[in-house]
């Protein structure tokens, strides 16, 4: 055994180092340690996204396949039924565009009066923290409560705003029965609860952006509004394509605005004015119908899908954001 110690030894290169046992266990654990941590990090984050994202998301999509109804025990198998079925009711449709029609004149409105009023926080002010907490507020407001207030402010007959109306010749507006009308009420409710939440989204993206350009700017004599439009804008795009995206899918989801504003009437009032997508779903539910509710489900993912898609392609190529 003593000869041959020196054979060994003289078998390893030259240039190769002899890496002893504990050295080489450190460097394993540690290219572990860099390469294994992130995945480890994100792993509970994608398995509870499995639980509750992935796995309802599949499981609904097969109950739309399905006759599947609370009221019987055996849940036949019908394919695309559903679906034909979905395509031709006036109702979804009717929900589709109730959905839509809010969605845009509460979203579009809500995020030019939130880039504005973060333009108008970005500036120096004097309790600059009281105004941006008091934006917040409306955010962490209950939804119930916002919605009894201003379905009494929005009264036929006692309400504040056919008050004010009032004042100027306006006869009483029965808001929660025409079209337009109810449309636009649960639109300045969402306008009001989530504009200052957004504004606050928009004026942490300004402060990032060089104050030197707005110096520059103010000595080249460009007002406020030139500044917010030619500089602020563009600099924030990534942010307002964000904002966007997210303003969509809640737009798409509106349910309790709705679904209070008409005293819990599922049907969104006597004509299904003001029923959207989420109240349809809500009410095939009610009726234990859960197959067809999980087809208007899925059609309603598609939709949100497809509409902020068309969001994100418009906002990206539309140059300088919103000039």
């Amino acid at each position: 055994m003593a000869t041959r110690a020196p054979d060994r030894l003289a078998a390893v290169p030259p240039n190769r180092p002899v890496r002893p046992r504990r050295s080489l266990r450190r460097h394993l654990v540690h290219q572990l340690d860099v390469k294994g941590s992130p995945y480890a990090y994100v792993a509970p984050f994608f398995l509870l996204f499995s639980a509750f994202g992935l796995f309802p998301l599949a499981y609904t999509a097969w109950v739309s396949l399905h006759e599947w109804t609370l009221l019987s025990d055996e849940q036949t198998f019908v394919g695309l039924d559903n679906f034909r079925t979905l395509l031709a009711d006036d109702y979804f449709w009717n929900a589709t565009f109730n959905t839509l029609s809010i969605g845009v004149l509460s979203t579009v409105p809500q995020l030019l009066l939130a880039i504005w009023l973060a333009h108008l926080l970005n500036r120096p002010l004097r309790a600059q923290t009281f105004f941006r907490i008091t934006m917040l507020l409306p955010n962490v407001t209950s939804v119930v409560a916002v919605v009894v207030i201003f379905s009494q402010l929005f009264g036929r007959d006692f309400g504040m705003i056919n008050w004010m109306l009032s004042l100027f010749g306006v006869e009483g507006v029965a808001w929660n029965e025409g079209v337009l009308t109810s449309h636009s009420a649960i639109s300045i409710m969402i306008m009001w609860r989530w504009t200052g939440y957004n504004a606050l989204i928009f004026l942490a993206a300004m402060q990032a952006v060089p104050r030197e350009l707005y110096e520059a700017a103010t000595i080249d004599g460009a007002s406020g509004m030139t500044q917010l439009r030619k500089i602020t804008v563009p600099m924030i795009r990534p942010t307002i394509i964000f904002v966007v995206i997210t303003s969509t899918i809640g737009a798409m989801q509106i349910l309790a605005e709705p679904l209070l504003f008409g005293s819990y009437s599922i049907s969104g009032g006597a004509d299904r004015q003001y029923q959207t997508l989420a109240l349809l779903i809500y009410e095939n539910f009610t009726k234990l119908d859960l197959g067809y509710a999980s087809a208007i489900s899925w059609m309603m993912f598609v939709f949100i899908v497809v509409v902020a898609g068309i969001n994100y392609l418009l906002t990206r190529r539309a140059k300088g954001g919103l000039t």
